[in-house]
């Protein structure tokens, strides 16, 4: 018996050990990755995702029959950025490419976005590839030499990064491998993130593709969301350098059972209030191919559910603060000011929504009503 206990007693003290965290940030690190995350969600304010890809900004140039080549590419960010106020969008995502060039200005885009007191953020993922022995399941790739392009990512003007990690909703899915595997390389690459001055925005994208209802999307964001801060826990991750980029909670988009913003915004709430620690500063929504006005409606309503929220909850879209402004514009300069009009309505609109404020007139514009769904959506 005594044989037993000693064994017992050394495997505790052995688990202790394990658990011990090395201090691998100093205060003053914390401090600078804590005042960026709260200046990217200060009230009423939130993030221009504009990080598409080259591909991806291709697709939305077709449908306004624009050919994608860098300068119209260019052209249409310097309209967002040149116009963008700084009391609605605490930060914008850039894609490497838009990272080094120039506005009309001259200015390179970084500059012109610091000099209006918005923080600049860098996509650093290098896409999905495929998880074997999973059903279509996938995880994202990039961590190999991330830490060499957060180093420079940061001497470039940047101080906050995005991984975007995808689930899906099937019979099957999402697996209990794709669930660890994704809240495991979101950790990792959090944790790469903070150690080179970058917040991380943590992005478990579950996709809204299916006819699932919305109990169903409920209990799976609560079991991935779960699981991706286990993982940030595990990998001694700073939360209040961080922030969240989560998927709203709403039935598949094929769905016949039809939810208001009221019910969309109590799941959504209830899912955050069981999984995600008071210590993250804000969770920033994706809009989920929503159209822009579906996504300021449940945003305002998120927003308004009666109980506690202890984080910032606000947006992180990209078509929902596009779409209108793409639409207006044409590809014709002679249309750049209504563009830009588009993009500014939009832009207060979702920081109206995310205090809970914004009353819509029900008159929104033919644009702004449209679905913006892409089934398996890719940057």
């Amino acid at each position: 018996m005594d044989e037993i206990f000693d064994f017992c007693r050394r495997r505790s003290i052995t688990s202790l050990r394990m658990t011990h965290q090395f201090p691998s940030l100093s205060p003053e690190q914390k401090k600078e990755l804590s005042d960026i995350a709260q200046r990217i969600v200060a009230p009423g304010k939130g993030i221009l995702a504009a990080d598409e890809s080259t591909g991806t900004m291709g697709k939305r140039l077709e449908k306004i029959n624009v050919e994608n080549n860098e300068e119209h590419r260019r052209y249409f960010r310097d309209l967002l950025f040149s116009t963008v106020d700084p009391n609605c969008v605490g930060g914008i995502i850039f894609f490497h490419e838009t990272l080094y060039q120039k506005a009309d200005s001259g200015k390179l885009f970084p500059q012109v976005i610091k000099d209006k007191g918005i923080v600049v953020g860098i996509k650093v993922d290098k896409g999905t590839a495929g998880l074997n022995g999973t059903d279509g399941e996938t995880t994202t790739q990039g961590l190999d030499g991330l830490s060499e392009r957060c180093a420079q990512y940061k001497k470039d003007g940047c101080d906050f990064a995005k991984w975007r990690c995808v689930l899906k909703i099937s019979d099957g899915c999402p697996s209990a491998l794709a669930i660890a595997e994704n809240a495991n390389v979101l950790a990792r690459y959090a944790s790469i993130c903070q150690q080179n001055g970058l917040v991380p925005i943590v992005e478990p994208e579950i996709l809204p593709d299916g006819a699932h209802d919305l109990k169903r999307c409920q209990y799976v964001s609560e079991k991935v969301l779960a699981a991706v801060y286990k993982a940030l826990s595990d990998h001694h991750v700073y939360l209040e350098g961080t922030l969240l980029k989560p998927n709203m909670v709403t039935a598949g988009h094929s769905c016949t059972t039809k939810y208001t913003p009221q019910e969309v915004g109590m799941a959504t709430v209830t899912a955050l209030r069981r999984t995600v620690p008071a210590a993250v500063p804000g969770i920033c929504f994706l809009s989920g191919g929503q159209s822009e006005e579906e996504a300021s409606l449940n945003l305002n309503a998120i927003n308004q559910v009666p109980l506690h929220r202890p984080w910032k909850l606000t947006f992180s879209y990209g078509r929902a603060l596009q779409a209108s402004a793409l639409a207006a514009w044409a590809g014709k300069p002679a249309n750049k000011a209504a563009s830009q009009e588009a993009f500014s309505t939009r832009a207060k609109i979702n920081g109206l929504a995310s205090k809970g404020e914004y009353k819509s007139t029900g008159s929104a514009d033919a644009a702004s009503m449209q679905s913006l769904h892409t089934a398996s959506y890719v940057y």
